[in-house]
């Protein structure tokens, strides 16, 4: 297949998960949690079985590498305040509470897993440290969550 035809189908690839998973899911972070989700952190190969019943395996294993590349070169693009509020949105999603998940990431570094394999090591510096500091932000914030306990 020629670079062209591969390009076509990549997008496309990436235009049918933007439309059926990603444009349901809030959060830019959210969305990045879900695509790392889609990789075997062993072995950096993605899988998406509604996906690879369309198209060929391989081309879906490349799109959503760069589908997931793409979001988190946004992600570093907008500006602190905006990732503090996407990380705040996507922390709310899971179990506990925004706070305490906040503690857990923090503490086991769990932003880590979010790291596409391939980026630059700059970018990857940049991301950890913008995710350690908004999450010391958050885990400090009194807690809104336990209204009845």
């Amino acid at each position: 297949m020629d670079t062209l035809t591969q390009l076509q189908q990549n997008r496309r690839i990436i235009h049918d998960l933007t439309l059926s998973t990603l444009a349901r899911i809030a959060s830019p972070f959210s969305r990045l949690a879900y695509l790392a989700s889609l990789r075997d952190i062993s072995t950096n190969v993605y899988e998406h079985a509604g996906l690879s019943a369309v198209y060929p395996q391989a081309a879906v294993r490349q799109a959503l590498e760069q589908c997931h590349q793409e979001l988190f070169e946004r992600i570093l693009e907008t500006p602190l305040v905006v990732q503090e509020e996407d990380l705040r949105a996507h922390l709310r999603t899971l179990p506990n509470g925004s706070r305490k998940a906040a503690a857990q990431w923090r503490r086991l570094e769990a932003y880590r897993a979010l790291l596409p394999a391939d980026s630059p090591e700059y970018l990857k510096e940049l991301f950890c440290s913008n995710a350690r500091a908004i999450l010391e932000i958050l885990e400090k914030e009194p807690s809104t969550e336990q209204a009845a306990g």
